[in-house]
């Protein structure tokens, strides 16, 4: 089939394009690259089709949904640091892309859309694992915070009231903490990596303090990229019209341990020094992932392995970088 990936140079973006090429499908890419990266895409260039454009152009996202059979809108702008710097930005690109893309693909005669949401959206869930029918919630207006989940509700709501009820087969997944190599620099991981490295001196100190946001009480369930990216294209081709389906693992592992672990995975041992934790977190997020797995999903990369290769290559880039 002839699809369309916005934000097809993002990390979990580009996960799916090669999902999708190495299925047979015929792949379009629309992304302004102002947060993806094309190199992410370098082994799979001959077999794609990449457009420069932005989802807030209407006219843009319109040509480049011409002939497709399923668009895919993964386009948004994340890492918690936007949120609260950039919240204009971020409900820019959220409404205008999600109303852009549900309004071409029903202009085109496209048949599916699916949509990248968010674990974000639930805040702080009722019930952990989390199942797909958690109420959704933005517990406090004024905080900029949730520009991005709040923006995902509405895009959610268009795909499935816009788009849904005027014919296009809307499916939402929701990925849970996707992780690996080459993510970008404004998520946990990465900034726990570059953090040891600095305060290790370049690795050279086997033994340091390393504070924390919280008590390292939190919890997340982290999942791998390639993981992340075959689960993706398993909820947007399998899953049936109108569905939603979590993205994710059910390892429930606190931030102390997740802390630990990259410590390990750099070989430095690690005194955690508890801090004040930033207003609008989640103290508790897993999801029950039931529904995909009944489609076939099943989590291939345990966190030791897939942290040790993160944060390998996180250091590496560090070290590069240090004088």
């Amino acid at each position: 089939m002839q699809m369309l990936v916005t934000g097809g140079s993002g990390f979990l973006g580009a996960g799916l394009v090669r999902e999708l090429v190495a299925q047979g499908h015929a792949v379009r890419v629309l992304d302004d690259h102002s947060r993806g990266r094309p190199h992410r895409l370098a082994d799979v260039a001959d077999a794609i089709e990449i457009v420069q454009g932005d989802v807030r152009d209407a006219a843009a996202v319109r040509a480049a949904t011409d002939g497709c059979e399923v668009v895919w809108h993964l386009a948004y702008v994340n890492g918690t640091r936007y949120f609260y710097e950039k919240p204009d930005v971020v409900l820019d690109v959220g409404i205008k892309g999600a109303l852009n893309t549900v309004e071409a693909a029903l202009d085109a005669g496209v048949r599916r859309y699916v949509l990248a949401s968010t674990s974000e959206t639930y805040n702080e869930p009722t019930h952990v694992p989390t199942t797909e029918d958690e109420r959704l919630m933005i517990p406090d207006i004024t905080n900029p915070r949730f520009s991005y989940g709040g923006g995902k509700i509405a895009s959610e709501l268009l795909a499935l009231h816009l788009g849904g009820h005027r014919g296009l087969e809307a499916v939402i997944f929701r990925p849970h903490n996707i992780y690996g190599p080459d993510m970008g620099f404004e998520h946990v991981i990465p900034e726990i990596v570059g953090r040891i490295v600095d305060l290790s001196e370049g690795l050279t100190r086997d033994r340091i303090t390393l504070p924390i946001q919280g008590d390292g009480s939190e919890t997340r369930a982290f999942c791998y990229i390639d993981d992340g990216a075959r689960g993706a294209r398993i909820a947007g081709l399998d899953g049936e019209p109108g569905g939603i389906y979590h993205l994710g693992t059910q390892h429930e592992v606190s931030i102390r341990a997740l802390v630990e672990a990259i410590g390990a995975a750099l070989g430095v041992t690690l005194d955690i020094e508890p801090g004040p934790l930033r207003a609008g977190g989640t103290s508790r997020r897993c999801p029950a992932i039931a529904k995909l797995a009944a489609l076939g999903y099943t989590p291939a990369v345990d966190l030791t392995a897939g942290l040790a290769r993160t944060a390998r290559w996180y250091a590496d880039h560090f070290l590069s970088q240090r004088p």
